[in-house]
């Protein structure tokens, strides 16, 4: 039982790590009665990625592009989509680049824990099962797709893992907004026992289909090497879709444009209406009132208080 002193105590500490957790979704009642109320609720931003993961003879291969999209916006020409997890555990992001950042940081810190407690390298299926713990506690709110490959004691693995929770475990993977263009030359190319330089091409010909094929997708190939010796990240290992270079020279003078055409266009009025306002008189604010007396109207009054005076004289 816990004294009045202590449940006051205990719900500050609690408010305190909320407020420091990664996540918070203290506004979805707010939220709810906002939409109750009639308030529409803003739209959803469509975001790109095209991310890859493969298993060859030696290990396994993660690739992925460098843009980052805000719907029709490029927001970022150069980000990072592949995360550290463990110095033989790495991870592909795609969906909403804050949620990607943070699954992968808290997961991170999590594993390190887990590595200092235990005394040995944590297994791969250990971090997919955190990260699917946390994903389906949050039922799907948190938009991170991830593709995560590493090596342990028990080889080269994949995993696909969805923002449900749910994951796969294959020997090749592709998400995001170019998962269709990257998959079809996965299941093309792909064999069990490619070597190291056939799985990197493999890979950037996959990125690089996703890159051309959608819109989301675009400007650099980044490239991660995972075997049992450790992880070697490549970055910017590929530009997909190089800036083109303006063939012509186009120095125009200030003032010196030809005019090459001149047109009048003729309109023809079909109706024409006047509008007449009266104005107020000097020296009024526009409002309606009693007139000033003109000159005739002083004078006849004049003459009718004269007779009033002489009429209030007489006997």
């Amino acid at each position: 039982m816990l004294f009045p002193f202590s449940a006051r105590k205990a719900n500050q500490t609690a408010d305190f790590l909320g407020s420091r957790c990664g996540f918070n979704f203290v506004n979805c009642r707010r939220n709810a009665e906002l939409l109750s109320q009639g308030y529409e609720p803003p739209k959803a931003i469509r975001t790109g990625t095209s991310i890859v993961g493969i298993i060859y003879q030696d290990g396994v291969i993660l690739g992925a592009d460098t843009r980052a999209t805000e719907g029709p916006i490029v927001s970022d020409k150069n980000c990072s989509k592949i995360h550290h997890l463990q110095d033989h555990i790495y991870c592909c992001g795609a969906g909403t680049a804050a949620d990607t950042e943070m699954m992968t940081l808290m997961t991170s810190a999590e594993l390190d824990l887990h590595q200092l407690n235990t005394g040995r390298q944590v297994p791969v299926v250990c971090a997919s099962m955190l990260l699917r713990r946390t994903l389906f506690r949050y039922q799907g709110h948190i938009g991170a797709a991830l593709v995560m490959g590493g090596v342990d004691s028990s080889g080269p693995q994949i995993y696909c893992i969805y923002p449900c929770g749910s994951n796969d475990k294959i020997p090749y993977a592709a998400m995001g907004s170019g998962t269709l263009a990257a998959m079809s030359v996965l299941e093309h190319g792909w064999q069990p026992h490619l070597d190291q330089e056939q799985g990197k091409q493999l890979v950037r010909e996959a990125i690089s289909a996703g890159v051309f094929n959608d819109l989301g997708s675009g400007s650099n190939i980044d490239l991660c090497v995972i075997t049992k010796k450790g992880a070697v990240y490549l970055r910017t290992d590929t530009i997909a879709s190089e800036k083109g270079e303006r063939l012509g020279k186009y120095g125009i003078k200030p003032n010196s444009t030809m005019v090459t055409s001149i047109s009048v266009l003729s309109l023809q009025v079909t109706d024409e209406r006047t509008y007449a306002v009266d104005d107020p008189q000097p020296g009024t604010s526009g409002v309606q009132g009693d007139s000033p007396p003109t000159g005739v109207e002083a004078e006849q009054e004049d003459k009718e208080e004269l007779a009033e005076g002489s009429q209030s004289k007489s006997p």
